[in-house]
This record gives C-alpha cells, structure tokens and sequence, in this order.
C-alpha cells in the first residue's frame, strides 16, 4: 500500500522503489493465478510512475508486460477487469503527456467492461466495481475536454456524478467539480468556470486528498491568464515551484514553468517567458510529452516580440510548429502559431504571403480563447493598415474590443472585470494610434471612451449577499490585528504573514465567483458630455507611443493637443508623488521643508509647462474634469500653479464622470463621522465637523469598528472618515482604513445597497490605484466610485494628521455654505496645496 500511497501523493520515485521492491516479493512467491494477477496489479501501477519519470515510451513497455500477465489467466471476468486497468493506467499516462485525443480510446474498455456487467449481472456489481466506471467516465471527460468536446466530456461528467451519488462515493465528487470546471474554461463559459474550481477546491480542502488539490490549482492559475490575470498566477506559481522542484515532481514543474511563461509573456516580461518556457520544454522533451510544443510557442511568440528584424527562420519555424500542433489535435495552439507566422510576414511586408496564411485560418470556433481571438484581430489590423486601408484596421480593433467586452460582461468581482483590458492592449494601442495620427479629436474621444477605464461602466447589480466571502473578510482583518500585535511583541510573524497571504488570495478568488459585476452602460456620447459640463471643460490626456497628448472639450468644441514627451512627464508625476510623500510629517524641520518643497515645486512646474499651460488658450478659467492616464492619476492638481485654486474634478473615463454627475441624487440629509485609533488631532477634527452637521451620526473609540461603519455608510448622504489609510498596489482591493476592530477593506464597499453619495477619506493615499493596462484604475477610493458614490474626496499621497484636519475643517465649511465638492476642495487646498494635496473624484 505504500507504493499507491506514494503514487497518490504524486511522488513517482519513492513510488517506483516500492513497485519494485513489491516485485521482487511477488517473483519470489510460487507461481499461481494469484502471484500472477498480483504481478499485473504492481506492474500497471510501476507504470504510471514510470511514465511520470521516465516517459512513455519505459511506460508502455511496463503496460505491454501487465497484459502479458494478463493473458495468462484462464477467468476470462478477471482477464477483462485487469485489461481494462491497464488501459486506464496507459490512458492517463497519455494524457499526462500531451496526448488527449489519443488518451480517449484507451479509456473505453474498462466503461465498457463495467458497464456490461452492470447490465448483465447488476447483483454482482460492487462499489469498487462502480468506482472504476466513474473513475474512467472522469478520465475520458477530461481528455475530450482537452480537445474541445463539450458535450462528450459533459456526459461522461453526468454520469459519473450520478454514479457517485447512487454509490455514495463521496470522494470522486472532486474529480467530477474539477473536471466540469475544465470543460466550462475549454468552452469558454469563464464565470462558471471559476466557481467550478472554486467548488472543487473547497471540497478537496475539506476531504481531500490534497494531492488532488495542486491539479485544481494549476488549471485554476490557466483560467487566470485566461482572464488576465497574469500577475496573481504569476505569484500563485512562484509560491508553488519551489516546493514542486523540492518534491521532485517533474511533469508539475514543467508545467508550472510553462504557465509561468505564459504569465510573463501576458506581463510583457519577455525574457522571464523566454527563460521559463525554454525550461519548459527541455523538461518535456525529455519526458517525452508533446505539451513541450506549448511551450515552445511561448517562447516563439516571446522571441518574435523582441526580435528587431524577422527573418524567415523566423516564419519557418513558426509554421513547422503549427504543424505540430495540428498533427496532435491542438487546434487552438496549431491555429495561433499560424497567426503568429501570419503575422511576422506582415512585420517584414510580404503582405500577400501574410493574407495567404491567413486566408487558411478558419474563422475561431466557439471554444477559442479570447486571447487567441484577439491575436486574429491584431493581425487583421496590421495587414489592414500595411495595406493602407485605415478604416478596416479600426473596424477590426473595434469587433476585438467588442468581443473581449462581451467576456469581461460575464465576470464577477471588479478585480476580474479590470484584469481583462490586458487581452485589448495592443488592439487598443493601435487604434489610438491611428487616431491621433488622423489629427481627428473626435474620434479620438471615442476611442479613449472604447479602450480605457472599462471597469466603470458598469451600473452594479442589486447586491447579493456572500456569507463566505464576509466570513473570509473578517478573518483576514483578525489575522492583520495578530500581525500587528506579533510585531509589537517582538514575536515571529512569518507564520501569520503566510496565513494573512491565504486568507486574501481566498477572499479575492471568492470575489471572483461572485454574481456578474454589473450592467454595462453605454459609453458616452461627445453631445452627452459638452451638455453636462456647460461651462467647465475635460481635459483627456492619452499616451501612444513615445508621445502625450490632451483631447480638450470646452466652451461646444473639441481640440487635440500635442504636449510632447510622455516618459517626461510620467516621470515628473513619479517624482512629485515622492516628494509629496516626503513633506507629509506634520513638524518636518524647516530645512528639510524648503529642500524637500523647493523639489515638489520644480517637478509641478515641469508637470504645468508640459501639460496645462499649452491648454491654456482652450480652457481659460474655466473650472476643469481631468481623466488622467497612468502615474498622472496621482497628481494632485492643485499643486499645479496654473490650476492653484481651481476646482478640478479627476474621473476615470468621461463615461464613469458621465454617469457620477447623472446619477440620482440622495434624497437624505444623513451624515456620518467617524474617527478612527491613533490619529493626533482626530477629536478636535470630528468636534469641528460636527458643529457643522448639527444632526450627523459620530462613530468614535470602540464604536468606530468596520461593521458598524459598514452599516451606517449604507445610504448615507455624506461620509467623513478620519483615520489612517493603506494602499496596497499589489492587492488593491485590500487597501484599507483602519478602525477600532481592524481595517475596513475596499473589498468590503462594493456591495453596498445603497451607496454613499459623498465621501471624504481624511486618511493617507487612498486616492491611489493599481493601474492595469487600458488605464483600468482600482484602489479604494475606486472601488467606492466603481460602487455608485458619486464623489470622493481623498489624497493620493501621505498627509499629516494636523494638516489633515486643517485643510478638512476649511473644506466642510465651503461645503455646508454651499460650494459645490470641487469647489470647497479647491478653496480649501489653496491654502497649503504641498501640504493639503488631496483630490476631488467623481462627479465633483
């Protein structure tokens, strides 16, 4: 029993030195049908071992001596169970290696064997007899999944769940959820998908076994860079090859390695892809699994993205590739490296040879994945434009975008929703691109509204409640309080920080399987929005290229600016962040204040030149909506000496400040305060405040927790929370506040029933966000503005607590005499804009 033990725990070596040891005890015993089907039971079990170590080809020479063993025994019953053992075992080897259109035949003896004796002498039929039909039903829904067989594979499925059911085999109930959580990713049906994976996880946690789990897992992180969410694979594979090379599990790491290739290339890291997927695919080769070739297409594809001359080498090998892909039934990857092949003959202007092999790429199947079909419509694009024809290349990046939105529609979670632009980015480059080289400011609007900030336009849907994503929530703000205190204590908090890691990465897949994020708006309309800004103007920076440039809408008319050099200005926007940072203490000596202040005012004079002043002509004195793009979203804008005392609203999209300033307004006049641990001057600042709202709702002390925030922000009218605050750029959806009980998360605000109107975050860097391709914006002050709230007010950089509840006190006052948000913060920043360098968010 050791040796299964080992083989289920996937450690082949220990398992072989078993099987072998079990061998040479059965050559010992005296020969008799017993000894003999001993013989066969140990050797088609060496076998699968062995092909995980030594390839297919030691594997079936092991599987061809079990049916020799086989042969020899005169019950034919016996005979036939025994084959159709080894014919399972050699299947899963196949499939192990590559092989999935081959792995099905050798899975239909033991069904058929199985279910002839159920049919024949069903009072003869044990659960283990039962177990094996179900196990093999499972196997072979597997490998027709792998060759798009949907409904094959979800008839197997079927089956082998009732079966379980009937049987009560409770433990092949994970095999079943893991394998339907396959079909539905190789369809297409994401959303279903990952809560499939998510049902199979969470069953394999509690029951096990849990070496089952890292196969879950692994075609989990697949399903990530599905959607784009390339960096949490990354890290989720990170974690895991080191203890994978640890436990010498040789096809894992190799296909980990693959996949983290894959994460890489999505990230643009293509020396990292190149270096895994060439890892990759020495591996596989050696074991002899034909997966090597995914990862040769990997590195391929890395290799023509760095490549500054394609040579037909180039084009040559990507077509031998696809032939290899073909020839194995990977019709998916053989189409892709035909593209690719496609597409390194247009770089070189062998235009007609690059429509000829496009011209043999059918159309994508249902089943294709959206990663592939945007490669098709790149490629369309670029032989489009190379052919001079502008209007067809633009027509084929609006389809892709079209169809990637119709994917990211089915998603839950805003993680999800935003992760999904990556697929678009270089559809989406180039058409703007070809805009603004077509000096049509216009048509530049719409293609920023087409391309960027998708995540806000979405109206979110009635919530649905989700215990378990809660209970998950409040264990995480559990085990950042004993992190606290561990450090504190001058305690180990390795363990903890490992469990508070979990703890987040399960709140956030759980979010993932949540209900559809929400209805899509339609993006808006230039008339739509010259309408409701009357006398303010938009300003729309977009970066293509090397260069930046501003689409201005003021006063009826729409104008394209050209401001120069973009990495300059991102840069500026970089080092005025720092700087900003740096002047935040509240009682900084006054040497390091005129240092430190004389560098923040050098870098938004930069930042004025470059940006506004050129403008300057456009949008007079008019009061200004900013959609930033990139580090510009951190810029306070009142910092800017052209814009000191301006008030100036920064929206994601002029479609999300569309649907701010429309939305309906709060028919209640309730407001809330709260005050939260540690901070200095919080008590005076909430008296102020509420001298103000004679009527508001004070949480403060033990009464300040993230439950009870939660609740009273439910409906409110205005929120002013004061307290400290946490961006985190790699989890943005757990930046925080931190209350009595613990931090209260963005997670945490983006089911609300009824949002809060207005909201004013006194409290460091929660206007910060994670900036994803397609500039899709996410940190807490987004995830409320994603949300419903139609205003924020929160600074992009660290404030002192006093000065903080100065510039909070200034800004309460404007608000209740009447000052529209924009406005009182403008006032209010005016005074100190260095020190006060908080932003208006929303619709102002």
């Amino acid at each position: 029993m050791s040796g299964f033990r080992e083989q289920e725990n996937y450690r082949a070596p220990a398992a072989i030195r078993l099987f072998n040891r079990a061998l040479e005890h059965a050559d010992r015993a005296p020969d008799s049908p017993e000894r003999t089907e001993l013989r066969v039971r140990i050797l088609y079990n060496l076998g699968r071992s062995l092909g995980e170590t030594s390839g297919l080809k030691v594997a079936v020479a092991t599987f061809d001596e079990a049916r020799r063993g086989a042969a020899l025994l005169a019950d034919a019953k016996l005979r036939a169970l025994l084959n159709g053992c080894i014919d399972h075992s050699q299947g899963g080897v196949v499939m192990r290696l590559g092989q999935p259109e081959q792995a099905v035949q050798w899975f239909g003896p033991m069904i058929s064997f199985v279910e002839h004796e159920m049919k024949t002498a069903p009072d003869q039929v044990d659960s283990e007899l039962v177990r094996r039909l179900a196990s093999s039903l499972i196997a072979r829904a597997f490998a027709n999944g792998a060759v798009r067989r949907r409904e094959a594979a979800i008839a197997d499925l079927e089956r082998a769940s009732a079966l379980s059911r009937e049987f009560q085999l409770d433990d092949l109930y994970s095999y079943t959820l893991h394998a339907l959580a396959n079909t539905y990713k190789q369809s297409g049906d994401l959303a279903e998908s990952l809560r499939r994976y998510e049902e199979a996880e969470r069953f394999l946690r509690a029951h096990g076994p849990t070496s089952l789990l890292v196969g879950v897992q692994f075609d989990r992180a697949e399903l990530m860079l599905m959607v784009g969410l390339s960096d949490e694979a990354g890290r989720h594979l990170d974690e895991a090859l080191p203890v994978m090379r640890k436990e010498k599990r040789h096809q894992d790491v190799a296909e980990v390695e693959m996949f983290r290739a894959s994460a890489a290339l999505l990230d643009y890291q293509l020396d990292l892809a190149r270096r895994m997927a060439k890892r990759s695919q020495r591996k596989l080769e050696k074991r002899g699994s034909t997966w090597w070739m995914m990862a040769a297409l990997i590195e391929l594809w890395a290799h023509a993205m760095q490549a500054k001359r394609v040579t037909n080498a180039l084009v040559q090998k990507a077509l031998t590739l696809s032939d290899q892909l073909a020839a194995n039934r990977l019709v998916d990857e053989a189409r892709l490296a035909k593209l690719l092949a496609a597409r390194l003959e247009v770089r070189r202007r062998r235009l007609a040879e690059g429509e000829e092999l496009l011209r043999q790429l059918p159309g994508p199947r249902a089943v294709t994945p959206i990663d592939h079909r945007m490669q098709r419509r790149l490629v369309l694009a670029e032989l489009a434009l190379a052919k001079g024809n502008r209007r067809s290349a633009l027509l084929h990046a609006r389809s892709g975008l079209d169809e990637l939105g119709k994917v990211r529609d089915q998603l839950g979670g805003l993680e999800l929703v935003s992760a999904t632009a990556v697929h678009g980015r270089e559809l989406g480059e180039l058409a703007i691109r070809l805009v603004q080289e077509s000096n049509d400011a216009r048509q530049l609007f719409v293609w920023l509204e087409r391309t960027r900030a998708q995540t806000y336009r979405y109206e979110p849907l009635e919530h649905v409640e989700n215990t378990e994503l809660a209970e998950r929530i409040v264990e995480v703000r559990g085990l950042g309080r004993d992190l606290m205190r561990a450090g504190l204590d001058g305690r180990s908090t390795s363990d903890l920080r490992n469990k508070l890691a979990k703890a987040q990465r399960e709140a956030n897949q759980l979010g993932w399987n949540a209900q559809r994020w929400g209805r899509p708006r339609p993006m808006a309309g230039l008339a739509e929005v010259i309408a409701e800004l009357g006398e303010r103007a938009m300003v729309s920076f977009v970066v293509s290229g090397d260069g930046i440039a501003a689409v201005v809408i003021a006063g009826g008319h729409v104008r394209m600016v050209r401001l120069g050099d973009a990495t300059e200005a991102l840069e500026s926007a970089r080092k005025l962040h720092i700087d900003l940072n740096a002047l935040a203490p509240d009682h900084l000596p006054a040497p390091l204040v005129q240092v430190i202040g004389a560098s923040a005012r050098k870098q938004a004079d930069a930042l004025d030149a470059m940006l506004i002043k050129p403008l300057i002509h456009l949008i007079g004195e008019r009061e200004l909506v900013v959609v930033p793009t990139g580090t510009l979203y951190a810029v306070p804008w009142g910092v800017i000496p052209s814009l000191h005392g301006r008030p100036v609203v920064t929206a994601p999209s002029a479609t999300a400040w569309l649907a701010a300033a429309q939305s309906d307004k709060p028919r209640t006049d309730r407001v809330l305060l709260v005050r939260g641990p540690g901070l200095q001057f919080a008590d005076g600042e909430l008296d102020r405040l509420a001298a103000h709202h004679d009527k508001a709702m004070v949480l403060s002390g033990e009464d300040a927790t993230a439950a009870e925030v939660l609740a009273h922000l439910d409906g409110a009218d205005l929120v002013h929370v004061a307290a400290h605050g946490e961006h985190e750029n790699e989890n943005a959806l757990f930046s925080r506040l931190e209350l009595a009980d613990g931090p209260l998360f963005a997670h945490e605000l983006g089911r609300l029933r009824t949002p809060p109107a207005h909201v004013v975050l006194a409290a460091c860097s929660l206007a910060l966000n994670r900036i994803r391709p397609g500039d899709e914006a996410l940190g807490f002050a987004g995830a409320m503005l994603a949300g419903g709230t139609r205003t924020v007010v929160a600074a992009a950089s660290k404030v002192g607590d006093e000065v903080s509840a100065a510039a909070m006190a200034d800004y309460h006052r404007a608000l209740v005499a009447g000052a529209a948000p924009a406005v009182a913060l403008a006032e209010a920043m005016a005074k100190d804009p260095f020190r006060r360098p908080f932003l208006c968010l929303g619709s102002g």
